[in-house]
């Protein structure tokens, strides 16, 4: 076994060590009360302060404007795909989709369950960049706009803020959110599952502006409502509370460790030292994603193009030897993807950049 294990999955991904620590730590006795929080009550004024400081945390963090919600929901950022058109689609019965990858192909589809749903760009038959909003078919009438601002499984990222002409932009920010600035007021909607970013699998953050809550069709189920979750504070029925405490955990690391911004910087030195070692390799290694648009989140690539699926077969299994785990490209893309979230360290993404290296060098003889 190798000493140490680098971990760069997709998700549910890489949580860092110090939180860790503090959940060993809390485990069986949480804030005192000499019971874990996996057997607290959700009623308990434990749990409740507990729910208190974590959206504290995310408005801290966000800078995010108090005419706006925070809430914590089950269902993880699927459970989304159905709740946004469930709640916002009612005023017109249409809606705005970009896709730009599977997860948006994915949200779009769930939409057409409650109404009409405009794709915005031509179909396409690979995700690799993002097209220039001149190029994109808006629908004046759409209750809103929605968009996924980083593709996992294709490396697809949003560096611009779209113009909706005032229609409620919503956004998925599953796989970045906290890794770089956002201007909460430009959309209508944030939301994100947990499991990327920010935690562990079980709950979404969803940030919603309290004017677009009460909308909800009469078919939306009471979980996925938003205006009742929202007036009962995240605590309708029993939430996912481990992995709310998990998130606030996870959040608290990143305001001690220099906030977003600090995030953003780390996140980009740590995309610099993968992109910049494809770029040198002189086609050995090979990004798909026009460089407009690259992630700096996950990033596919190929041992050549359009791939060599032996050699990428022996990088995966060095990597492995040497700790180097979950770097197998997405089931329906193939080819090596290395997610570089906020828990994964500089000295970790130096690791593998010096196996990439060391793999050319051995193979290019």
């Amino acid at each position: 076994m190798p000493a140490k294990i680098h971990n760069f999955g997709g998700g549910p991904a890489k949580l860092p060590e110090e939180v860790y620590d503090i959940i060993k730590n809390e485990l069986t006795n949480f804030g005192g009360t000499e019971i874990s929080l996996l057997e607290t009550s959700h009623r308990s004024q434990t749990y409740m302060r507990l729910n208190t400081d974590v959206q504290n945390v995310v408005r801290r963090l966000l800078d995010v404007p108090d005419n706006y919600k925070i809430l914590f929901l089950a269902g993880g950022g699927t459970g989304q795909f159905a709740a946004v058109p469930l709640n916002l689609i009612s005023r017109t019965g249409t809606a705005d989709y970009v896709v730009t990858g599977d997860w948006s192909a994915k949200a779009a589809k769930e939409a057409k369950k409650y109404g009409n749903v405009n794709l915005v760009l031509p179909a396409r038959d690979g995700y690799t960049n993002i097209p220039n909003q001149s190029e994109w078919k808006l629908d004046p009438n759409a209750s809103y706009v929605y968009i996924c601002t980083n593709e996992t499984i294709h490396g697809v990222e949003f560096d611009f803020v779209p113009d909706t002409k005032g229609v409620p932009l919503v956004a998925d920010m599953s796989s970045n959110i906290m890794s770089k600035k956002v201007d909460v007021s430009k959309y209508g909607v944030i939301y994100a599952g947990a499991q990327k970013n920010i935690g562990t699998a079980g709950v979404a953050l969803v940030i919603v502006r309290e004017d677009l809550l009460g909308h909800a069709l009469p078919i939306c189920p009471s979980i996925l409502d938003w205006a009742p979750n929202a007036k009962a504070d995240s605590i309708l029925n029993t939430p996912p509370m481990f992995a709310i405490y998990v998130m606030g955990r996870v959040l608290e690391w990143v305001e001690r460790n220099g906030g977003v911004q600090g995030m953003s910087e780390k996140a980009a030195k740590k995309a610099s030292l993968v992109y910049d070692i494809i770029e040198k390799s002189n086609g050995f290694y090979y990004a798909p994603v026009a460089k407009s648009d690259r992630s700096k989140m996950n990033v596919p690539f190929r041992i050549g193009n359009p791939g060599n699926d032996a050699l990428e077969k022996e990088f995966l299994k060095g990597a492995e030897a040497l700790g180097l785990i979950q770097l197998k490209g997405h089931r329906s893309v193939g080819g090596i993807r290395a997610s570089l979230y906020n828990a994964v360290t500089v000295a970790e993404v130096e690791t593998l950049a010096k196996y990439m290296n060391d793999f050319q060098n051995k193979h290019s003889k």
